[in-house]
């Protein structure tokens, strides 16, 4: 990441937000060189999104992706977009592997894991608002 924070519009964030997809039936359909055109496909799509990837990594079946995202990001239409996209890449580039385990147009889990992550615990953050000086 280039900047501490990013200027949109008119403010100043710096969100993060990890998530979890699994592939559909906790296949094990992932290859090492599947996981290597999906964090391609990852870094162009989320681009594309305003986002940023932040670390990539994956088993072979789920993946976890760590982004940068900005206060506009609409985060279940992102995802849904970001499952669809992928699915069809990988799908078209990985056809013979993939149908191995699915034979109908499915890839992903229909659900997901997602958690908002920073840069400090909660509790430090709580101890900073508490200690503010409030106006007499």
């Amino acid at each position: 990441m280039t900047e501490k924070y990013l200027s949109r519009a008119r403010g100043l964030s710096d969100l993060k937000a990890h998530l979890v997809l699994v592939t559909k039936y906790r296949r094990k359909a992932f290859t090492d060189e599947m996981l290597v055109r999906l964090a391609d496909i990852l870094k162009e799509l989320l681009s594309k999104w305003d986002c940023e990837v932040i670390e990539f990594n994956g088993e072979s079946d789920h993946i976890h992706l760590l982004f940068r995202y900005t206060p506009q990001t609409d985060l279940p239409k992102f995802i849904n977009n970001l499952k669809s996209v992928t699915s069809r890449y990988l799908r078209k580039e990985f056809a013979n592997h993939i149908n191995q385990f699915y034979w109908k147009d499915v890839f992903w889990s229909g659900s997901y894991f997602i958690a908002s992550c920073g840069g400090v615990t909660v509790e430090t953050l709580k101890k900073y608002v508490e200690s503010q000086s409030r106006p007499d």
